[in-house]
């Protein structure tokens, strides 16, 4: 299947070669929303415009599908809802010396780069990026646009909310959750769970940063559903 790249930065790059690996699709290009590298040419593969060249790419090309290589959490979400609107099919990248149990579940646009391993029973969701050589034990769950750096290990069990931010090195004991849009820092270890909009850092890890559920900022941070949930609580019975 002719598919694109979306976004044309490193992770787009790393994106790239995953695809090319895994030989499955055939790689087109990229879009990316930076006008002053379109018409370019990124390690062989040319850099068509924005997400607006998208419908000249399927009728001149037979492009039909994308995979969203953007590194933040909330903006690759919602690029992954464009290419949707735009009628374009979202597929996984998984690099061949990735690990994952034959019985794991992986939703669409996932990115499971070199080195990855997935255990057993284990559930990822959409958009999700399992970066270079981490690990995720058996049976947990891994939700919607979340991003588990380079080399952090979640044991068994471990559930992580939509939009949660696992970083580089990063160790989570079994059994635990950690809350959507929530910071894990690098290299911490994580022995309790974490709260939603919270950043914890250290050996154990320590909260250093929260959000209160009512703080304007939150209003976009957590995902629709909680927020109506919020909205239905606030205006009481």
């Amino acid at each position: 299947m002719k598919c694109i790249v979306v976004g044309c930065g490193g992770h787009g790059r790393v994106v790239l070669d995953i695809l090319l690996a895994a030989g499955e699709h055939e790689v087109v290009g990229f879009v990316d929303s930076n006008a002053k590298i379109h018409g370019r040419w990124v390690d062989g593969r040319e850099v068509f415009g924005g997400m607006s060249a998208i419908p000249a790419l399927k009728d001149t090309l037979g492009v039909h599908a994308a995979v969203v290589a953007i590194g933040d959490n909330g903006v690759r979400r919602r690029y992954a809802e464009r290419c949707e609107e735009a009628e374009l099919k979202l597929l996984n990248a998984v690099h061949p010396s990735a690990n994952i149990a034959s019985n794991a579940t992986l939703g669409r646009n996932v990115v499971v780069a070199a080195g990855a391993l997935v255990c057993a029973h284990c559930q990822i969701g959409d958009s999700t990026i399992l970066n270079t050589g981490c690990i995720v034990d058996h049976e947990s769950m891994i939700g919607t646009a979340t991003h588990i750096c380079p080399g952090a290990r979640l044991a068994g069990r471990v559930t992580v909310e939509s939009g949660a931010f696992v970083g580089i090195g990063a160790t989570i004991i079994q059994c635990l959750r950690i809350g959507c849009e929530a910071v894990i820092g690098a290299g911490a270890v994580v022995v309790r769970n974490v709260d939603p909009l919270t950043t914890v850092v250290g050996v154990p890890a320590r909260e250093v940063k929260s959000l209160d559920p009512g703080d304007e900022m939150a209003s976009w941070l957590v995902p629709e559903a909680i927020r109506r949930q919020m909205v239905a609580a606030s205006a009481g019975p």
